[in-house]
């Protein structure tokens, strides 16, 4: 289990401003505070990224793997420190685009020797739901969205704009490292939060 020196300094009024409590479903939770994903993964929950996360709660995940009412409170707190280090999704644009997300999409971009494309965003049906996938393009229709963020563009297709909008792309380093998609507008079901690649 990680441990936190801040989780143990958090005052009684940090807890009562708490983002992440242990009834929230793990899907909320990641769609939402898509940064805390490595702790989660670290802590033994896997299932950030499978159909359990719209129904299995925090609290059920955590005690399914055997942890005590104790161990279950420490890592919300911890999620909640490492939460509050996120930068807060904009909402109200098509979608939005973290700097280190854009940072990491050029690094990329000039590896592949595909400096000048854009990165295409849509919603990809896989198996019995939908997620975001994530493409660099060239070509641009007619009928995209287009959005430039950080020195990148950005382009959505027009059957994809409604599940997309509103959705917020990051980057996030570490042992998981990957881009990271939450939308705060959707809720169970639709498009969720994952990892997704590019190239």
């Amino acid at each position: 289990m990680l441990v936190n020196p801040e989780v143990d300094d958090m005052t009684e009024t940090q807890m009562q401003e708490m983002l992440i409590t242990k009834d929230m479903t793990i899907g909320d939770v990641v769609q939402q505070y898509p940064n805390v994903t490595d702790t989660l993964l670290a802590n033994g929950v896997h299932c950030v990224g499978c159909g359990a996360r719209f129904f299995e709660t925090l609290e059920m995940g955590f005690k399914g793997h055997g942890m005590s009412d104790e161990q279950v409170d420490k890592i919300v707190k911890e999620l909640n420190a490492v939460a509050k280090k996120a930068p807060a999704p904009v909402k109200g644009e098509v979608i939005t685009l973290t700097e280190s997300a854009a940072a990491k999409l050029k690094e990329i971009l000039k590896s592949e020797g595909k400096e000048g494309y854009a990165l295409r965003v849509q919603v990809v049906k896989t198996g019995c739901a939908n997620s975001y996938g994530l493409d660099f393009d060239n070509t641009q229709a007619a009928d995209d969205t287009a959005v430039e963020m950080h020195g990148v563009k950005l382009l959505v297709d027009k059957k994809s704009l409604p599940q997309v909008k509103g959705a917020n792309i990051d980057y996030v380093d570490g042992e998981h490292a990957g881009f990271r998609i939450s939308n705060a507008n959707k809720s169970g079901g639709g498009c969720g939060s994952g990892s997704c690649g590019c190239g």
